[in-house]
C-alpha cells in the first residue's frame, strides 16, 4: 500500500482513495481497458464513474505509471508493465499477455540505431504479436473457412 501511494505521489498527484483502488486494480489485472477496471470496483465503490476512473488511468499514463495499448478491437487498454517488453494479443479476445525477452529487445533497438531513421527520433519500440491459443486458433480457422 505504501508503495502505491509513494507511486502516486513521485507523479504528483494525491493517493487518494480513488486512486489507490484503481491503481490496486490495474496491478491485479495487468492489462485491462477502463470498462474492466470499473467492473473490477463497482461492488467496492458503487458510486465511481467511468469518467472519473478513465481520467484517472489517463493521468496514470501522463506520468508514466501506466502505459495505452490499442487493440484490434478499437478499444483503449492500459498496461501496468512500463518496462521494455513485448505482447501476445489474443485476437479472440482482445487479450494481452505479456512476453519477455530482453534480449529480442536489445537485438531490435540495436538494429533500429543502426539505421538512418531520417529526422526521426527514436523513443521506445512496442513490440505486438498477434495470433491466437492454439485451442482457439481452431474456432478462428473454422470460422475463417465458411
Amino acid at each position: 500500500m505504501e508503495e502505491i501511494k509513494t507511486k502516486i505521489h513521485e507523479c504528483g498527484l494525491k493517493a487518494t482513495q480513488q486512486r489507490i483502488a484503481i491503481y490496486k486494480t490495474m496491478q491485479k489485472l495487468g492489462h485491462a481497458s477502463a470498462e474492466n477496471v470499473v467492473d473490477n470496483l463497482k461492488r467496492k465503490y458503487p458510486s465511481i464513474t467511468f469518467a472519473t476512473i478513465y481520467n484517472v488511468l489517463e493521468s496514470f499514463v501522463n506520468c508514466g505509471l501506466l502505459v495505452r495499448r490499442c487493440s484490434r478491437n478499437n478499444k483503449m487498454y492500459f498496461d501496468v508493465n512500463t518496462y521494455d517488453h513485448a505482447h501476445l494479443y489474443n485476437m479472440c479476445d482482445n487479450t494481452y499477455e505479456d512476453y519477455n525477452d530482453p534480449e529480442l529487445f536489445k537485438k531490435i533497438k540495436a538494429y533500429l540505431q543502426s539505421m538512418d531513421l531520417g529526422d526521426f527520433d527514436l523513443n521506445s519500440v512496442e513490440l505486438l504479436l498477434i495470433g491466437t491459443k492454439k485451442k482457439d486458433g481452431d474456432i478462428v480457422n473454422k470460422k475463417l473457412k465458411k
